[in-house]
Order: C-alpha cells, then structure tokens, then sequence
C-alpha cells in the first residue's frame, strides 16, 4: 500500500482506494471494481462521510431480521471481501449466516481465490464454489449454490446491483443491501437499505449483533415490525440535501 499519513484530511478514503487496488492486485477484485468504487465514494461525499441516523435505523433493523431469519446468507464480491473480509466473518458468526460469494464478473479461478481469502481471514464456511443452481439472469451472478443464496430467506447484498436484487425480491426473499445512492433501482428494490459506506455499516452491524443477540424474538420482530424503507429513503435523501445546504452556507 501507499504510504499515505495518518493525519492527510483524506487518510479513511484513501486507504480504502488502497485496498481495493490490493484486491486488484491479489485477484480478489475486478478492475471494474475500481469504478465501482469511485461511484460510491461520491455518494459518501454526499452523506458527509458519516452513518446518518436513517442508515443506523436501517443497520439495526437488517441485523434483527438476519437474527430472525432461518436460512439468512451473506453475500460476497470482489470489493466487499477486499474491503470489509473481517467484519463479514465477524456478522456471519453472529447471526449464524454463511458467507456466499457471488459475482458479476465470474470465474472459477477468482471465486476460489476469494473464498481462500475469506478462510484465511478467519471464515469457517464459505459458499459459493459448487454454483450448481441459477437465478433468471444473463450474467454471473445468477450462479449460485442451491443449498445458499438460493434456498435463503434473508439475504445481505452489499455493493448491489439491481437487476439481481430484484430477482431475489420476485422469489420472495427479504433483500438488504448495502447501497450509498438511496435513488438507485438497488435501493428501491431492496427490502431494507442501508445507505452508508459499506466499511461503516458492517463495524456497525457487528456491533449491533452482539447487542441485539440477547433479545428474545419477539422483541427483534417488534424492531422490524416498525420498519419503512420507503420513509428511510426519503429520510435519506433529505440528509443529503441538508448535507448540501450546509456546504453551500460555509461557501
């Protein structure tokens, strides 16, 4: 990695460029993955680099249902697993939920070098290499394992696209994604959004797991029970725009 100091005013940002460039390097990440990247840096801009209140909500109400749900996944790509490999395997011990990579861009060789990642970072079940079962789609993502994504009542997408996001919805699956453009098809497809960086929101969620796994059920449905992700949303785009108007008052 670049020897970027501590005290650079860009030093979070520029660090998790590193390390999407690592996984490019290490074949874990696609070069797409890049842009990917650069898209969401610009929405984080947006939201003033921080968890909203909204995304909090948001991150405590998914990490309820994960612990509610009977066959929950968490699903893996390229940027997710080289940005935030500890704390996946941190939630998916948790919340009892195994790790399942799933990818755009597939092939064999990069889904065993992510899944070797993954185990070297602690992961003691990883999903993802047999892919003998297909959602409707026309690209790599629609290979998934039967006995993972496919068969999962509560699935964690971070880094989404909402072609697959909204095949999962038709199955009826609970979708949470993990998305920093509350406007995209991924947001309003998804069950729950989380609108936030996906490195904050999984510390947050690991944080959260360990909290919310002395609640008994019926404490956790209520929490859910509450939930709108349409109002969390629109709450979402309101800190934006109020993000916005403070930039241009300072100005």
């Amino acid at each position: 990695m670049s020897d970027i100091p501590k005290d650079h005013p860009r030093y979070i940002s520029l660090m998790t460029r590193e390390r999407i460039v690592e996984g490019v390097d290490i074949g874990i990440t696609s070069q797409q993955g890049l842009v990917a990247q650069g898209r969401g840096e610009c929405f984080d801009y947006l939201v003033g680099e921080r968890t909203t209140t909204s995304a909090f909500l948001a991150e405590k109400v998914a990490v309820c249902m994960l612990l509610l749900a009977k066959r929950p996944v968490l699903s893996v790509n390229g940027n997710a697993a080289a940005l935030v490999p500890e704390f996946l395997v941190e939630l998916s011990e948790l919340v009892g939920a195994p790790l399942e990579v799933n990818l755009f861009h597939r092939s064999d060789e990069r889904v065993e070098r992510i899944i070797s990642y993954l185990k070297q970072k602690g992961a003691s079940e990883v999903l993802g290499g047999k892919g003998d079962a297909r959602l409707s789609l026309d690209h790599g993502r629609a290979i998934v394992d039967s006995d993972g994504i496919y068969k999962a009542d509560v699935v964690l997408v971070p880094l989404e696209d909402g072609d697959r996001c909204q095949k999962l919805v038709d199955m009826g699956k609970t979708v949470i994604a993990i998305d920093l453009n509350p406007m995209s098809r991924t947001s309003r497809t998804a069950s729950v959004t989380i609108v936030d960086n996906v490195v904050r929101a999984l510390a947050n969620m690991v944080g959260l797991a360990t909290e919310l796994k002395k609640l008994d059920p019926f404490e956790l449905q209520n929490i859910v029970k509450e939930y709108d992700n349409g109002r969390i949303l629109s709450e979402s785009v309101r800190e934006i725009r109020d993000g916005l108007d403070g930039m241009i008052i300072d100005m």
